[in-house]
């Protein structure tokens, strides 16, 4: 099944309408360029094969980057569930952004790295996140430590 991505001119509006519904913000960007680079990035199937590995790059990017001049953390899960929502992950929506509200904060402190954000997305959107202790042991590990 061949993806659908965002473009550029969607991400904006996902942005803009992810800071009116989320409690505020200040709109605009603070680097189109490399928000045009993480979508193009995410096309790449050689660097990024599956659906999951593009949506941790665009959800670690997102993030990470501050492309944006507020909302960061919350374009990448509103950007994320786009995308998947367009890849026909419908009804994995709902708890991709409920599990994902906290992870993004911690992505953004640096605790939760992209190797381990790939395997919360996978988890996620496969219905598997709540049934692997394993997996939440070392996402509550990478979380309660000072130290990124």
């Amino acid at each position: 099944m061949e993806i659908i991505y965002p473009d550029l001119q969607q991400a904006l509006a996902i942005h803009a309408r992810t800071i009116e519904v989320s409690g505020g913000g200040l709109l605009g960007y603070r680097d189109i360029a490399q928000l045009e680079s993480v979508l193009a990035h995410i096309r790449n199937d050689v660097y990024y094969p599956t659906l999951v590995d593009k949506l941790t790059h665009l959800f670690f990017c997102s993030n990470k980057f501050h492309c944006f001049l507020d909302g960061n953390k919350r374009i990448a899960i509103s950007l994320s569930a786009d995308m998947l929502l367009k890849n026909g992950y419908v009804f994995r929506v709902p708890s991709f952004i409920a599990e994902m509200e906290n992870i993004s904060y911690h992505v953004a402190a640096g605790r939760i790295d992209k190797e381990l954000l790939h395997d919360v997305i996978e988890a996620v959107i496969h219905d598997e996140y709540d049934m692997n202790e394993a997996l939440k042991l070392r996402v509550f590990l990478a979380i309660s430590t000072d130290e990124p």
